[in-house]
């Protein structure tokens, strides 16, 4: 473990157990196998980002509530249901280094368990009485939904753009992690200003968390990262390492790279081969140096406010972004 990551754990020590022991309150299925299924994954190690990240945005704009647990909850219910589906869309075999549900209790479970969390999120949702809270949550539901649509479309599409490709991640990373950090000012009465400011910083947050997940499948080990090294080169999708890459290699290199995307089924050296190729060609580089923008520019957001414990584990947050492992 980082020392960051060590460091953020301490401070929020109380704040994560107040949201597991939520998650597992306001759950409500009032059904075993939907209990079980769902507790597969939403039990299996998640970081609870989302949530921790409304709770410490309403509690910089002083948010002087007891609810704030509880409407966190809507962010990792959301996130639970979209790895549920599209472990399935994308015939993954292995989510936080657990074999993927759909795999342990069939299509069908797997798909109606991710709807029953879509619609507890929203039922959740509704409790804060705030039109503009359940505005948010319901724009999220869709966005991410077109955001994998988008990026089912575009399955090996050499031609990928880097603005196609960070519209993909805005719909299915930013969103998610910008509504967070929102809907913790909105529930906090937070001023114009303040709301504006969180939602820009869980924007550039979500964007360089995606670029930084992104960089995983080429550096990271399955031990570590939870699922298969390479999952997305075998699912058709091309990230922002693969792209750049794609763009500044020599003919060569990049008839050797095309040849290994489009035909999926490439041996562990073969990824390897690929994985040195994105590194020469200046993927690697390139995106994590676009991360590590969008996280100074996530940090810039919270300048309009003062020092706080809260502000200080926000930006050792946006920090941890990209010191992460997994």
């Amino acid at each position: 473990m980082s020392d960051l990551k060590r460091k953020i754990l301490d401070r929020t020590q109380a704040d994560l157990a107040a949201i597991e022991a939520a998650l597992r309150d306001n759950l409500g299925a009032r059904m075993a196998l939907v209990d079980e299924v769902a507790g597969h994954i939403l039990f299996s190690g998640g970081k609870r980002l989302r949530p921790l990240l409304m709770v410490l945005a309403a509690r910089l704009c002083g948010y002087d509530g007891k609810r704030d647990t509880f409407f966190s909850t809507i962010f990792e219910y959301l996130h639970v249901a979209t790895l549920l589906h599209d472990d399935l869309v994308d015939g993954a075999d292995l989510r936080r280094g657990k074999a993927a549900a759909y795999q342990v209790y069939g299509n069908s479970v797997a798909v109606l368990t991710g709807d029953f969390l879509l619609a507890r999120s929203l039922s959740i949702a509704a409790e804060t009485q705030s039109p503009a809270v359940i505005r948010v949550i319901a724009g999220i539901t869709e966005e991410m939904s077109q955001g994998e649509i988008d990026q089912m479309m575009r399955r090996e599409n050499l031609g990928l753009t880097e603005a196609e490709y960070m519209e993909i991640i805005r719909r299915k990373t930013a969103v998610l992690i910008e509504g967070a950090c929102r809907v913790g000012a909105l529930i906090s009465g937070a001023s114009a200003e303040e709301t504006d400011a969180l939602t820009g910083y869980g924007f550039h947050m979500g964007i360089a968390f995606q670029m930084a997940d992104d960089l995983l499948d080429y550096v990271a080990d399955t031990a570590v990262l939870g699922k298969a090294v390479g999952a997305d080169l075998r699912e058709g999708k091309l990230t922002l390492p693969v792209i750049h890459a794609l763009q500044h290699a020599e003919p060569e290199d990049r008839a050797r790279m095309t040849e290994i995307i489009t035909r999926r089924d490439f041996s562990v050296s073969d990824f390897e081969g690929f994985s040195r190729l994105l590194r020469t060609c200046g993927g690697i580089d390139y995106t994590r140096a676009q991360a590590e923008s969008h996280i100074r520019t996530a940090k810039e957001r919270l300048g309009i406010f003062g020092d706080s414990e809260a502000k200080g584990v926000l930006t050792d947050i946006a920090d941890y972004a990209l010191d992460r492992k997994s």
